[in-house]
């Protein structure tokens, strides 16, 4: 299996970097239209810095929404159109645990199997998957939540409606449940 993250990631802060954000906004701008995040940094410091360290950086600019799987969630942060992976930092550590619950609305970091492998990708809850949450989920670790949709659910919503295929990277490998014609972030504003 390849670096392609099999559900969702996480989010990184270190001692000493923390900014405080709580409140902080992004706007991200796709094909699709606008979508604003509220980041929470209060209750997920490492996960927010992280965001904002790539999003600043302009690492989700020209990515897409790589994984679109209708009444579950949209993912996105890590591949080109043609579904090249792109570089990332070192992985952050799971903020899980942090009150916060993976429902309809929320934004997470995606991960592998391994609880402290989140990078750049992230993801969208469609409905309420509070199975993701740590208390829930059946690998006891969950998926940390970093902020909220506060405008555009209705942009979201139009992104789970797209048709989806399998499609191949540049070694062969496939991608399920990838938009048929990508939806592009063509760029995430840090608004305040």
């Amino acid at each position: 299996m390849t670096k392609s993250y099999i559900a969702l990631a996480g989010l990184a802060l270190t001692v000493g970097m923390f900014h405080p954000a709580h409140g902080q906004t992004v706007k991200m701008s796709t094909t699709q239209g606008d979508i604003v995040l509220q980041l929470d940094a209060a209750k997920a410091p490492k996960s927010v810095e992280n965001f904002l360290q790539y999003a600043k950086a302009g690492h989700y600019d020209g990515t897409v929404f790589h994984r679109v799987i209708e009444d579950f969630m949209i993912q996105g942060g890590g591949f080109t159109p043609d579904m090249a992976q792109k570089p990332t930092r070192a992985p952050i550590p799971l903020e899980s645990r942090n009150g916060l619950s993976n429902q309809r609305g929320t934004v997470a970091m995606a991960r592998t199997m391994d609880p402290n492998s989140a990078t750049a990708q992230f993801f969208i809850n469609l409905k309420d998957n509070t199975f993701l949450d740590a208390a829930n989920a059946r690998d006891g670790n969950g998926y940390a939540v970093f902020g909220k949709v506060v405008r555009g659910m209705d942009v979201v919503d139009k992104i789970k409606g797209v048709r989806t295929t399998t499609k191949r990277d540049a070694q062969g490998m496939p991608h399920e449940n990838a938009p048929a014609e990508p939806v592009i972030i063509k760029r995430v504003t840090v608004e305040k």
